[in-house]
């Protein structure tokens, strides 16, 4: 019996209470942690890096089975979660520390980072330019237990929070309901 190689993903789309739930409830995806990445701290933890001064993004790291849920299909999947064309964080999250990143963890990802950004440029589907940048991944540091399973652990807050944001009818309004 052959063992297929568990791989990781890792994306930034604002507040990562919003980007785990998306990605859990398919065939293939093992875990998703919520975490941070990117920054030029030493060591990450919500308090810091909620203050925007750490370079770290808040984040969502993937664990997967790829012969079950594809990188590409990651990546699909991601773009419909996030505002591609704001630089400046992702919808009521305002700040670097919420700003959608792509982060690879090797170069076929990088590459099928490449394509799918150039992709999704050419479908014409966004009217502003799609600014997510693609980067090489960092040290992950696990955010607060608190944070793990959000919308599970706080579902009232989460649904709040979501409602408030804006994101669903910004998704909604760019993306075919599937």
């Amino acid at each position: 019996m052959t063992h297929t190689q568990l791989e990781r993903a890792t994306f930034a789309g604002g507040c990562f209470w919003c980007m785990v739930k998306p990605f859990v409830e398919w065939d293939g995806i093992e875990n998703v942690v919520s975490g941070y990445m990117g920054g030029t701290e030493e060591t990450a933890h919500y308090e810091l890096v909620k203050k925007g001064t750490t370079g770290h993004k808040e984040v969502v790291q993937i664990t997967y089975d790829p012969s079950k849920f594809s990188y590409a299909q990651l990546l699909e999947l991601y773009w419909q979660q996030v505002d591609p064309t704001d630089d400046e964080g992702q919808f009521q999250d305002r700040g670097d520390n919420y700003r959608a990143m792509i982060f690879y963890h090797n170069d076929e990802q990088r590459q099928l980072a490449n394509i799918s950004k150039q992709q999704l440029i050419d479908s014409a589907r966004y009217t502003k330019p799609v600014v997510t940048p693609i980067l090489p991944a960092e040290t992950f540091y696990p955010a607060e237990e608190y944070h793990q399973d959000f919308y599970k652990k706080s579902p009232n807050e989460y649904h709040e929070d979501r409602a408030q944001s804006g994101r669903d009818e910004f998704l909604d309004a760019h993306w075919d309901k599937k």
